[in-house]
């Protein structure tokens, strides 16, 4: 049965009160012992990292908050989303939301550690000499030495560790579990990915196209062409036959074409292979879990996330369960944010701080 309190800091109340009591009386011993807490408080700190994933060494950020030495701390790994996406929740060209940084500080608020870092091609991290794109195995067997990276930092609490992913990082969260022995006391699916890869992408483009019609770029007929056009190329790139995008939009003919043209095709079969409800019905029952959607979602729409939510359920997860956040993006943005503004709106920071509620610490006073 995990523990919810950090084992370490039990252990250290204890032999304060024990050397209060052999040292003085009661009400001095309450105040050496209270004195010598404050004395012992450690500032915030942020420490680079690396650890090694087949034979490529990765480099992330282990941020520590105000804590008082001998205190073992709760510890998140932090998973980006898709694309090349860094340990901060960045991408190439200026996109600069910050999500994963802007977490570990909300984390950091109540006292969690955290350690995010560059996955394959982005940041310090690169391609690493790899030879080959990474498929979705690689991604995940990377994420699993993060994990271990995090699991052997000094201040960690072995009893509460905690995995927190962003969009397809929130699937990687589930499959970390998977890999793992040392199984997490708690996973934070932050807009998750939630069905198969390529179910997603129909979704998305079909809305996309449904939104056209809504606002008169497209006719009724135009958009249902170019729906049933998508549904045959998933269909044959699934079955292995080769994709036709001709007569399609040349916006959606050239995105088809990028997904399923041989730079992208290895990953996008084997992350296609992973259904998120069936990873979710192996979580060890009574891991705490959390799960967010966000109302003007586009990516993630709640409507999407019931089987995955239900398969949690049947696995006797505990813990807030689902939270729908408001108005918020797939950034985690309020309505109408700009892509790269570094904020997280409020609605998703209490979730996270209902999440790590049983392992919060306060260190003020």
């Amino acid at each position: 049965m995990r523990s919810r309190t950090p084992r370490r800091g039990r252990t250290l109340a204890v032999l304060l009160a024990a050397v209060a009591v052999a040292t003085a009386g009661p009400v001095s011993g309450v105040a050496e012992a209270s004195a010598a807490s404050r004395a012992a408080l450690l500032p915030a700190v942020d420490r680079e990292v690396r650890f090694t994933a087949d034979g490529t060494t990765a480099y992330g950020t282990v941020h520590i908050p105000a804590h008082h030495a001998g205190r073992g701390l709760a510890a998140a790994l932090l998973i980006p989303g898709s694309g090349p996406t860094d340990r901060n929740g960045d991408e190439p060209g200026g996109f600069t939301p910050h999500t994963l940084a802007l977490m570990a500080g909300v984390l950091g608020e109540d006292g969690v550690m955290s350690l995010r870092f560059d996955k394959y091609g982005t940041g310090r991290t690169g391609l690493g000499g790899r030879h080959s794109a990474p498929d979705m195995a690689a991604y995940t067997r990377q994420a699993v030495a993060a994990y271990d990276a995090l699991r052997a930092q000094p201040e960690a609490d072995l009893d509460a560790l905690l995995v927190v992913g962003h969009s397809e990082g929130g699937l990687q969260a589930l499959l970390v579990d998977r890999a793992v022995r040392a199984k997490p006391a708690g996973l934070a699916l932050i807009a998750p990915q939630d069905l198969r890869l390529l179910d997603m992408l129909d979704d998305q483009l079909a809305a996309d196209l449904d939104r056209a019609v809504a606002a008169g770029q497209l006719t009724g007929r135009q958009a249902q062409l170019n729906k049933t056009g998508v549904a045959r190329a998933i269909a044959d790139f699934r079955a292995g036959r080769p994709v036709d995008t001709s007569g399609l939009l040349p916006s959606l003919s050239a995105l088809l074409n990028g997904v399923f043209g041989p730079v992208n095709a290895d990953f996008v079969r084997s992350d296609d292979a992973v259904y998120p409800p069936s990873v979710a019905r192996g979580v060890a029952r009574g891991t705490r879990t959390l799960v967010t959607c966000g109302t003007v979602d586009t990516n993630v729409p709640c409507r999407t996330t019931p089987p995955l939510l239900s398969a949690l359920a049947a696995a006797r997860t505990t813990g807030p369960g689902l939270r729908v956040l408001p108005g918020v993006d797939h950034l985690l943005h309020p309505a109408g944010t700009p892509v790269d503004d570094p904020v997280i709106a409020p609605a998703a920071r209490r979730a996270l701080h209902d999440f790590v509620r049983p392992w919060r610490q306060v260190t003020a006073g």
